[in-house]
Parts: structure tokens; C-alpha cells; sequence
């Protein structure tokens, strides 16, 4: 009996064998060197949760803190988001080569674009007289809806039906937030922004497994 397990390990592997073995290897390696979207996108979805939470309830009438104390803590964490974000980025295309990597680089030099020239634009504006009470619905809006086209390129490009539904979700979240008004709209954010994040967070973590 021992001379037959030792026979039936030494047998070549059938070429059916070979492949679902080296499938077996790449699932596991991607698994434990490979980025995990569902954390990156957790990590939007808590930022956007607590980051505009703490703002809605620093404004009036609830100031429940001073809001450059919320403003502060809410920009540390999109500083901190931004830079896992580019950690994911770089992992994400170690050992791509040719068309793919092509894109993933000209996909992620958009985003910085497309925010440079908001940027530009919004803070024109600022200076061209915008009312006071009307810059946070600016940002906002303007912010989720050129986010939410990025998302919609994403899942265009790479054929993700989960990021493209989670690019219509924000836009809707950009212009429901201008529809709620200051500061609801930061309630918008927090709520239904965040939690978009979160929920896609939760079906990629349930599918990839």
C-alpha cells in the first residue's frame, strides 16, 4: 500500500491537473500579495462617514465642537485616504506590463487632472464673489459629480458593473447633497455617500470569496 501512494505521488500530473494547481497558486498569491479593493473602498466610506459627520454636527444649531477642530480631523483623514489610496495604486500595478498598465496609469494621472482644474475653477469662483452660503454646495456637488464620472470610466475600462453602479450612486449623492441645502448637505455626504462606500466595500469582500 505504501509503494502504491509513493507511485500515484510520483505519477506526472495530467495537463488538467498542472492547470487547476497553478490556478490554485495564483488565487492564493493574489490573495496575500495583491490589493484588496474592498479595503480601499472601506477606507473611502469611513472617511466620508465620520470626516462629514463631524462637520454636520460642528455647524449650527448643533456645534457640538468647534469646526476647525471637525475641518481638521476631517482633512487628516482624506490626507490619509489619498495616500493609501496611492500605496494601492503602485501595488496594484507591480508586474503589469503593456496596454493594461498603459491605462492604469493614464486612469489614475486623471483623477489628479480632473481635480486640478476643479480646484481652479471652484476657487475662481470664490474669488469672483460666490456667496458664502453657497461654496460648501460648490465643493460638494462639484466633487461627487466629477467623482462619480471617474467611477463611471473605471467600470467602463475594466468592465466592473459594481464600480460603475457605485459611480451612479455618488453623482446621485452629489446632487441630492445640493438639493438638501447647508448644511443637510453634509448629512448627504456622511450618510449616504459613506455608506455607498461601505456597502460596495461589503459586496466585493462577499464576491471575491
Amino acid at each position: 500500500m505504501v509503494e502504491d501512494e509513493r507511485a500515484d505521488d510520483e505519477r506526472p500530473m495530467t495537463p488538467e491537473e498542472s492547470l487547476a494547481l497553478i490556478a490554485r497558486q495564483s488565487e492564493q498569491t493574489r490573495r496575500e500579495i495583491g490589493p484588496n479593493p474592498s479595503v480601499l473602498l472601506a477606507v473611502w466610506g469611513l472617511v466620508w462617514l465620520f470626516g462629514f459627520g463631524l462637520v454636520y454636527v460642528s455647524a449650527p444649531p448643533t456645534a457640538l465642537m468647534p469646526m476647525w477642530v471637525a475641518g481638521a480631523i476631517t482633512v487628516a483623514g482624506f490626507a490619509g485616504a489619498m495616500a493609501y489610496s496611492a500605496i494601492y495604486g503602485i501595488r496594484a500595478g507591480r508586474g503589469v506590463r503593456g496596454p493594461s498598465r498603459l491605462v492604469g496609469a493614464m486612469y489614475g494621472w486623471s483623477w489628479m487632472i480632473a481635480f486640478g482644474g476643479l480646484t481652479v475653477v471652484n476657487t475662481a469662483l470664490m474669488r469672483l464673489g460666490l456667496d458664502a452660503d453657497l461654496i460648501p454646495l460648490l465643493w460638494s456637488g462639484t466633487s461627487l459629480m466629477l467623482t462619480g464620472l471617474m467611477y463611471l470610466a473605471g467600470g467602463m475600462l475594466w468592465q466592473s458593473k459594481l464600480q460603475y453602479g457605485l459611480g451612479v450612486w455618488i453623482i446621485a449623492c452629489g446632487a441630492a447633497s445640493v438639493l438638501a441645502g447647508g448644511p443637510h448637505n453634509f448629512l448627504v455626504l456622511s450618510l449616504a455617500g459613506g455608506g455607498g462606500f461601505l456597502v460596495a466595500s461589503l459586496v466585493f469582500l462577499v464576491r471575491s470569496r
